[in-house]
């Protein structure tokens, strides 16, 4: 990475132009083009160095109730429970972990009735009995930028 590649991490992580096209907005706030921009962030992806870009909203301000789950999953059922949680569309992070609890995620739907409703079905579906769901007591949001 080069300082170009740094100065963009920095625009999409805190800066991210909301207008019709952003990725030009930041070519020119950084006096490149905005093909050059698009291409260095491909190639940040292709390489791992950058996951995704996409927006964090406050869901509950939304109207939405979210989540974060636990579950022992056997090895044997790791496979098709990962891909039965990614299914549903409220899942927005799904972590394999070191630990008996081994698959983490969050999820965010219309209200809790609705979550517990698609954990009692992941259960089903897949056979997992052993899910969390551990709603937050206190919302604690912390602003986390990497100055690169």
């Amino acid at each position: 990475m080069d300082d170009i590649d740094r100065k963009i991490l920095n625009k999409v992580q805190s800066d991210f132009p909301i207008v019709k096209r952003p990725f030009s907005d930041i070519a020119e706030q950084l006096h490149i083009n905005e093909s050059e921009v698009l291409n260095r962030i491909r190639r940040m992806k292709t390489s791992g160095k950058i996951r995704r870009i996409g927006g964090n909203f406050n869901s509950s301000k939304l109207g939405f109730t979210s989540t974060l789950c636990a579950a022992k999953v056997p090895e044997n059922k790791l496979d098709i429970f990962v891909k039965k949680v990614n299914s549903f569309k409220g899942v927005t992070h799904n972590y394999i972990r070191a630990n008996n609890y081994n698959v983490w995620f969050t999820f965010i739907a219309e209200g809790m009735d609705m979550i517990e409703r698609s954990l009692q079905s992941l259960s089903e579906t897949t056979g997992v009995k052993d899910i969390l769901n551990l709603p937050a007591q206190k919302m604690f949001k912390i602003k986390v930028d990497f100055d690169m």
